[in-house]
Formats: C-alpha cells, structure tokens, sequence
C-alpha cells in the first residue's frame, strides 16, 4: 500500500466585520473576537497530529487563523495565493435580502448565469487552483499531514470537484462552517475519504 497522506483544508475563523461589506478578497479584513477563539480551537483539535507544513492563503483572515495552528506545530505559516478567496464583481459593496441590488438594471448582466458564476470567478477556475493547491500541499507532505487555510467557496468548490459532483449549487448547502475542516486523505495519488469536521462548533 502506498503511503498515506492528509491535507486538512480550513476555512477561516469568524472575520470583524460591523458594517456587512462583501470584502473577498480586499485587505484589512481581520478576525473578530470570536473568530480568534475559533482558530485557536482549531489549533487545538490538529495538535496531536503528524502536521508536517501549515500554508495559507494570503489574506489576513487566512494568515491569522493558520498563526495559532502552525505555533502548535513550530512551523512557519507559509502562503499560497492559489488558497485565496474567489472574486466577486460585488466585492466591497452589500448584496444580499433587502438591499436592492438584484432589482437594480446595472447588476443584472453579472447575474445571468448563476451556473459559471457570471458575477465571479468561474468555477472551474476556483477547483483548478484549488486542487493545485492541495497537490502541491500533497507533494510536499507525503505520508504526513499539511493543512490548507482557505476561504469558503474556494473549500466547498474543491471538495464537489475531488469528490465528482457538480461545481454549481445553493450557497445555502455548502458544508463548511466557520473554522470548519476538510480532511482530504489519499493513498498515494488516490483520494480515499473526506472527513469533515467542526471543531469550533459553528
């Protein structure tokens, strides 16, 4: 049997936030409080185990919740600007129930087809980074384990790819709550199991 190794994708801790602002991938975006203690759990839940590189994307959010992972570890946080957050035409504004930017005329060319996304980055384009990403987390940690600190829809949109589902899908539905992780475990190059967890209770 060829060696086994674990790459556990996570997401982000709870961000500061007051003023509800899509930020993606805009810079100054910290951890709040709560999201500070929710990396710190997570650190806790990897302690034990055979964590060999801790890399991260390069937004502030990622960094600060892969800090109190790789000190458990005595490693250095490494970045990867393929673990960064998916764009988003709507970035630095507010878009969601009430705010009338899905009625406005303006908006409505970057919303016709939900299914690429046409308001973001694509999302074939987000699974190709995403899994080079984790090959190159894989290479580098053979027959040990290396954890991924990403965002969102980059983790969910590699886990439908690496798993064989669609890339499109209902926000609602994604299994990847704040702090969460997304085990990734092979036998060699073959993906055996995913586990899922969420250390942080969130």
């Amino acid at each position: 049997m060829a060696e086994q190794t674990q790459v556990h994708v996570v997401r982000h801790g709870e961000v500061h936030n007051p003023t509800g602002i899509l930020y993606g991938r805009l810079p100054g975006y910290h951890l709040s409080e709560t999201g500070v203690a929710q990396a710190d759990k997570v650190a806790d839940f990897l302690a034990d185990r055979d964590i060999v590189a801790v890399i991260a994307s390069p937004l502030q959010r990622a960094q600060e919740t892969a800090a109190p992972i790789a000190a458990k570890h005595d490693l250095p946080v490494d970045t990867d600007p393929d673990l960064i957050e998916s764009a988003n035409f709507f970035e630095g504004g507010r878009v969601g129930p009430g705010d009338g930017a899905w009625r406005d005329p303006r908006f409505w060319w970057h919303l016709r087809n939900p299914f690429t996304p046409s308001w973001g980055e694509p999302y074939v384009e987000i699974a190709a980074r995403m899994t080079t990403a984790v090959d190159k987390a894989r290479a580098r940690g053979a027959g040990h384990e290396v954890v991924c600190v990403s965002h969102q829809l980059p983790v969910w949109t590699l886990r439908m790819h690496l798993t064989g589902r669609r890339l499109w899908h209902d926000p609602r539905r994604r299994e990847c709550a704040l702090a969460s992780v997304t085990s990734f475990v092979y036998d060699g190059d073959r993906l055996i199991d995913v586990v899922y967890s969420q250390p942080a209770g969130v």
